[in-house]
């Protein structure tokens, strides 16, 4: 068993490399302001799935509760346990594709509310609940043109009629994807919510009364409100990014996270010095070049060598050199008395400057949602801000 002063020392050496900071002020914000876009009649489920994009699902669940989340959407089974083994009893429906009895048992027994996609897939989950005499919600998913998951729209009157009539199987939403809601052209979102409308009304013709429909993912939040249904399902807006340029003046947030490293190693290089592997980039003066304690195997792409800057003392630097598994190094010329120790940002503010993970992924021709989950667990999260702590009326709500 460790000392106090020991597991102090352990936590301080946590910090002494590099880190993500979390601000969970900034994700309660987020929630409050996308929540001012909706009727009151619609709910709003939180997508924690890829551990919350890589902020921490424990207590970017917590805080999503607290500040008006009433649904939290994780990507797999083991996602989910996580939340439950937490405390957390708000509602979770499992996103991503299941199909076993072994995965239906687990859902059941942790509460967990599954996706249907194919009638075989519900007839499986009714026969295993059958046997143990119990029931579960589901929600049916309809693909209008994401071409992924969910039963043809066409056939939605067949395979809710088929959910309704199954034994143990409770209804608790029908809903779909949107392919394109982040483009500017809005054309096949529409078409995709017209194709939606005209399942809903198929079903609705079939007699069955539909508890619950969603459609929208963030940018389709952002973008229209005829889209909210409902239920919204809101991911990359609660971490504070906008999905597209132009959904920027839809509402204001903020981003919660930041990634900070210290320098351990100064030194100064002369004109014509290689700098990392492949010497890829070379001195053209003398240089002082700092050794930052981060690197790909963190989640800094290494496709950045070369492409990125850093911040330093509330001024941008440029990082040089291949960016190695653990280490990078950053032009530090103007800082004639920089000592190891001191702090960089490669995510986030300081000073007048920013730099954002749309940044990164402009550089690189991908998209933030990568960016944000690519950030390693070898890096602790540090809470800035006060985290919310889980409220049993929020969760329940």
């Amino acid at each position: 068993m460790l000392s106090w002063e020991e597991s102090q020392s352990i936590s301080s050496m946590r910090r002494d490399r590099a880190w993500v900071e979390v601000d969970f002020g900034a994700i309660g914000h987020n929630i409050r302001a996308i929540k001012h876009l909706l009727s009151p009649h619609t709910d709003l489920m939180a997508v924690i799935k890829a551990d919350a994009y890589g902020h921490g699902a424990v207590t970017v669940a917590q805080t999503a509760l607290k500040a008006g989340a009433q649904w939290l959407g994780v990507a797999t089974i083991p996602e989910g346990i996580e939340l439950r083994e937490a405390g957390i009893t708000a509602p979770v429906q499992v996103l991503g594709a299941t199909y076993t009895p072994e995965q239906l048992r687990a859902m059941v027994r942790w509460r967990l509310q599954p996706t249907l996609c194919t009638p075989k897939q519900a007839l499986v989950f009714s026969e295993s609940l059958s046997a143990a005499d119990l029931s579960l919600p589901v929600h049916v998913k309809l693909d209008t043109g994401m071409s992924r998951l969910g039963a043809p729209w066409q056939a939605a009157a067949q395979f809710v009629q088929l959910v309704h009539r199954l034994p143990h199987l409770q209804l608790a939403s029908v809903y779909s994807h949107l392919a394109t809601a982040d483009s500017p052209d809005p054309t096949m979102m529409h078409l995709q919510q017209e194709r939606f409308e005209r399942a809903i009304a198929l079903i609705q013709g079939a007699g069955i009364e539909l508890p619950r429909l969603h459609l929208a993912n963030s940018a389709a939040t952002l973008s229209d409100r005829a889209l909210h249904y409902d239920m919204v399902r809101v991911g990359l807006g609660l971490y504070g990014l906008y999905p597209a340029l132009h959904l920027r003046s839809r509402v204001d947030l903020k981003p919660a996270l930041q990634v900070k490293a210290r320098v351990t190693h100064v030194k100064d290089i002369s004109a014509g010095t290689g700098v990392s592997y492949g010497h890829r980039f070379m001195a053209d003066r003398d240089l002082r070049i700092a050794v930052i304690g981060i690197g790909y195997a963190d989640g800094v792409p290494r496709n950045l060598s070369d492409r990125m800057q850093v911040l330093l003392r509330g001024h941008k630097v440029r990082q040089i050199g291949a960016i190695t598994m653990d280490q990078m190094m950053i032009d530090v010329s103007r800082f004639p008395d920089l000592e190891p120790g001191e702090v960089v940002t490669l995510l986030g503010d300081d000073g007048k400057y920013s730099i954002s993970a749309d940044d990164w992924a402009e550089t690189l021709g991908t998209i933030s949602w990568e960016i944000l989950c690519g950030f390693k667990h070898r890096l602790p999260r540090v809470a800035v801000g006060q985290p919310w702590e889980c409220c049993e009326s929020a969760a329940q709500s």
